[in-house]
């Protein structure tokens, strides 16, 4: 074994480590697991400009309370570098393993550095933190969390003081002061007792839920036809063992709606998440439970959200009767219509209005929004980015005047968000404008399927995959850093028998056109390990490796136009073009790591 492992190994197992800690990494020592205590040590949980994720376990490349303390002592030095007075952080956590201990543990070593914590009273959605970030005007806010991944996962997610995940210079300069603490001794901490008695730590709870209540409600556009339509709108509502219980149900019965059934397996917040594989409302498994509800009482709609309700996933009837589940792109777009037509219907829509999107998100909303007049603006993957760029506007000239008013954006991995009062994806709040969509279809005697088959007459038919490729442990990334590597240097002229027009190369900031060799243009965004293919028949493909997960991911759109065909004959045409790409890839990858 590498001569630092052993030496990382090794302190962790001194009295500075909890007996139940050394016990575990003992075990695997006696066991002779030196794969797993290689995995576990050969490198430091990386704290990136997302915060913290990984496995939850002993070790230095795992998600454990010393890694949280040490990150923390991190954040606190440079808080305190800011030189702010009655500096304040607020804290709140989900319903995995180990989320109430990281979340104290957060709270005490900010109050060992003179720090104020208010922390939740209970588990509460990740949107709900933003929003606390800015009502309770802190400096910062501490999110633990792993979002839809697997239930052996945990996390801690940073925000700032506007409300969304830290962005340059903040994360770079957290990151340098995190890297500082490198043993657990550097870490100042109180006891709880201290910590309340020094006014250090402060418990927060319903005060902070009906405030962000209030706001939300405020997003409604047709509140007489949910009044008219409130009773027979059938929901279907799972909190897939998370967060979403505490806010949903609550949210939509304040709004009117009264035919609101909750599945009942996974009602209650579980760490296990037992009813399901994986707690990710993009996988269909995760559906399973709510589509059996919503056929047995016809449900207009069934929603999901993931253990920290930033994400959203829906399953509407198609024309046949059938339950279908929409992907990310699909509610976006059904969201983004909804709202711009209506706010135009009532003369609300600004002329300085802008929707917010991902660079791998559907062009539909381009098409969308721009037919509204409106412009759409693309930032890179992380809704950390559509924050950025609210707070960019409204520094710009004022918060009360911003030069742009953000109305609605996302992304296509299920999340989205409307108004400026959160600045992170919002499940909550998003499952309230859905409901909403259900009423207004039902008040024009028509479908949320029926919607989007308009949208898709009206702006031609998209359609997008997304695949994701794991690759485990140091071996792992370094597979994923070689796949990045040779799709960037071989610039493919042909992707699939398809003509490549051009590639944007995020990391260098280029559009290179492959067959010349040359650049074509620059790219205005910040520098980015992601690729993209731009091609002649309107495709994008996007490879970027993931930034949570030891992941890399591949965006197939295609676009195929109306014409004179139905949808139900240019669905298997759209198909067809991704599976071509798809499997193109599958080869090009097979080949690359058996090289």
């Amino acid at each position: 074994m590498d001569a630092i492992i052993e030496k990382r190994i090794q302190e962790w197992l001194t009295d500075e480590y909890d007996i139940e800690t050394r016990t575990e990494i003992q075990n695997l020592i006696d066991s002779g697991n030196t794969e797993e205590l290689t995995n576990r040590f050969y490198q430091d949980l990386d704290f990136g400009t997302g915060g913290l994720r990984g496995i939850i376990g002993a070790g230095t490349n795992r998600m454990n309370i010393y890694n949280v303390a040490k990150v923390t002592q991190g954040v606190a030095t440079y808080i305190l570098k800011q030189g702010e007075k009655n500096n304040s952080v607020v804290i709140s956590y989900d319903s995995r393993h180990k989320s109430p201990e990281f979340a104290l543990e957060t709270a005490l070593v900010l109050a060992g550095n003179g720090i104020r914590a208010y922390l939740f009273e209970s588990l509460r959605p990740t949107p709900l933190l933003s929003f606390a970030v800015r009502h309770l005007k802190t400096i910062a806010g501490v999110m633990i969390t792993a979002s839809h991944n697997p239930s052996q996962y945990n996390g801690y997610k940073l925000y700032w003081e506007d409300g969304a995940q830290v962005v340059p210079p903040h994360d770079k300069n957290i990151i340098s002061e995190v890297r500082q603490v490198r043993s657990i001794a550097q870490v100042k901490k109180l006891s709880k007792e201290d910590a309340i008695s020094k006014g250090l730590l402060t418990y927060i709870g319903k005060e902070i839920d009906e405030a962000y209540l209030d706001k939300t409600m405020q997003l409604m556009i047709n509140k007489d036809i949910i009044k008219q339509y409130n009773d027979n709108v059938k929901i279907v509502f799972t909190s897939l063992h998370g967060t979403g219980i505490t806010l949903v149900p609550e949210l939509l019965g304040r709004m009117g709606f009264t035919n609101i059934n909750i599945v009942a397996e996974q009602k209650e917040p579980d760490a296990d998440f037992s009813t399901v594989k994986s707690p990710n409302p993009e996988e269909a498994s995760a559906m399973k439970l709510a589509l059996r509800d919503a056929e047995k009482i016809n449900a207009d709609i069934a929603m999901a959200t993931d253990p920290d309700a930033d994400r959203i996933g829906i399953a509407v009837k198609d024309n046949s009767g059938k339950y279908i589940l929409l992907n990310g792109n699909q509610t976006g777009s059904l969201l983004i219509y909804y709202i711009l037509s209506q706010l135009k219907e009532k003369n609300m829509l600004p002329e300085n209005g802008v929707v917010i999107k991902t660079i791998v998100t559907t062009e539909l909303q381009r098409s969308i929004t721009e037919s509204f007049g409106l412009e759409c603006i693309d930032v890179l993957t992380g809704f950390k980015y559509i924050g950025e760029k609210i707070r960019e506007f409204e520094i710009q000239q004022s918060p009360e005047n911003p030069i742009k008013q953000f109305i609605v954006g996302g992304e296509e991995s299920y999340g989205y968000l409307t108004g400026t009062f959160v600045r992170d994806k919002d499940a909550v709040s998003t499952a309230g404008l859905l409901a909403e969509l259900s009423a207004y279809a039902k008040s024009k005697g028509i479908t949320i399927y029926n919607m989007l088959e308009e949208i898709y007459r009206r702006y031609g038919v998209y359609k997008e995959t997304g695949k994701s490729i794991g690759y485990e442990g140091k071996e792992g990334m370094e597979t994923i850093t070689k796949l990045m590597t040779h799709f960037r240097n071989n610039l493919y002229k042909y992707l699939a028998g398809v003509k490549v027009n051009y590639v944007s190369d995020y990391q260098k900031s280029v559009n290179i056109e492959p067959s010349k060799k040359q650049v074509i243009g620059s790219i205005e965004l910040p520098a980015s390990n992601v690729i993209a293919y731009h091609l002649s028949d309107d495709t994008k493909i996007t490879i970027r490796p993931s930034g949570t997960e030891p992941k890399i991911k591949f965006y197939f759109a295609v676009m195929v136009h109306p014409e004179e065909k139905s949808l139900s004959e240019i669905e298997p045409i759209a198909q067809t073009k991704i599976d071509n790409f798809l499997n193109f890839f599958m080869d090009e990858i097979k080949a690359i790591t058996s090289s």
